[in-house]
């Protein structure tokens, strides 16, 4: 198999998308080109001829009746147009040879980070996309207070066990925002020290949880996503869900005023509950090299069925941005300017949290 050709970051590569769907805009987006409808135009042609225009008779043997030709039954109820059903399928076939030839001779594009957009957009995303759209069924709200373009730093509570809720905010993101913007996520060092699981993230844009990467993005344009409380929100126990952790020393926020970029709180409501952590072996979490091995009602009781994540039904906030660039530059060395910031996003999140759960019907609805 050929190299992906690396382009220079910062510098827009060209569009490469096959045949194949990414991700659409709007909530409860699939993915896919819409499929075009066709409306009857029997009646409308024949007000058009007027009285004294006589109306030909369809003739034996035409095929399809003339509404279902049109695209419409009797009933007047829009149905596939034939070249739909009989070509769709054959653009969409000719889209995925495309896409797996590209993938055979190299003829993709990756960036310095490794990020494959071509491949998130077609394979990544539709991949996660059922576990987003049916499974936990995620609600996203204030979607346009991520800016349009430029860089901008999403800061989010962290939960879950699992890092599931970093990617339902990437999809949420990739399929609602109107500008089609794509979320870079900052990871823990643990997920690039896993096979297989490294080679994924970096694909999907993600790239090490440091502050020169994260401004080199940022700099350059990009969405950025940070979840500050590590594995110290993500491995809580389940007493105290929806009660965020510290944010470390606020990096993220000297980050953002390096790169004068907004800062846009996220809160999450639905992660906390997929897996109840109701214990912590940690003996066993140091033979393993990691930071927790939870415990919870299912696992590790029913073995592997006890690591599929309960059905809840989640929401997805993002909060009024708050801007960093109107300080000055020596800004992001203030000590105290970086706390008083820190705390303002953090207080942001925790409202929002209270806000959404007090409005939450069901955990699972």
């Amino acid at each position: 198999m050929a190299d992906a050709k690396v382009i220079p970051f910062g510098e827009e590569p060209r569009s490469r998308r096959g045949g194949g769907s990414g991700g659409g805009t709007g909530p409860g987006s699939g993915g896919g080109g819409g499929r075009r409808q066709h409306s009857g135009k029997d009646g409308a042609s024949r007000r058009a001829q007027g009285p004294l225009t006589p109306v030909p008779e369809p003739r034996a043997g035409d095929g399809p009746e003339d509404g279902e030709r049109a695209g419409t039954r009797d009933s007047g109820a829009p149905v596939a147009a034939t070249e739909d059903g009989a070509g769709g399928w054959e653009r969409r076939l000719a889209g995925g040879l495309a896409f797996l030839r590209r993938r055979v001779t190299g003829e993709y594009e990756v960036d310095e980070f490794g990020y494959d957009k071509e491949l998130t957009d077609q394979v990544l995303m539709s991949l996660i996309r059922p576990l987003y759209e049916k499974y936990f069924r995620v609600e996203v709200k204030g979607i346009e207070n991520i800016p349009s373009d430029g860089g901008a730093l999403v800061v989010a509570n962290h939960s879950g066990t699992l890092p599931l809720d970093g990617l339902m905010m990437q999809v949420a993101v990739h399929d609602n925002h109107p500008a089609d913007r794509h979320l870079r996520l900052l990871a823990a060092d643990l997920v690039f020290m896993m096979p297989v699981v490294n080679e994924l993230a970096r694909k999907a844009g993600h790239t090490l949880a440091c502050a020169e990467d994260a401004e080199r993005l940022l700099l350059a344009g990009e969405v950025v996503g940070v979840m500050p409380e590590g594995f110290k929100g993500l491995g809580k126990p389940f007493g105290d869900r929806y009660k965020l952790q510290r944010f470390g020393r606020g990096g993220f926020v000297s980050t953002a005023l390096r790169a004068g970029v907004p800062i846009v709180p996220c809160s999450i409501v639905g992660a906390e509950e997929i897996y109840p952590m109701i214990g912590n072996a940690r003996t066993l979490a140091r033979l393993l090299g990691l930071p927790y091995f939870p415990v919870t009602p299912t696992f590790p009781w029913l073995g592997p069925l006890g690591a599929l994540p309960l059905p809840t039904k989640w929401t997805i906030q993002f909060g009024e941005p708050i801007p960093t660039d109107g300080y000055p530059p020596e800004a992001a060395e203030d000590p105290m300017l970086m706390f008083n910031l820190t705390d303002q996003v953090r207080e942001q999140i925790q409202h929002t949290l209270y806000k959404l759960l007090v409005q939450r019907r069901s955990v699972f609805f």
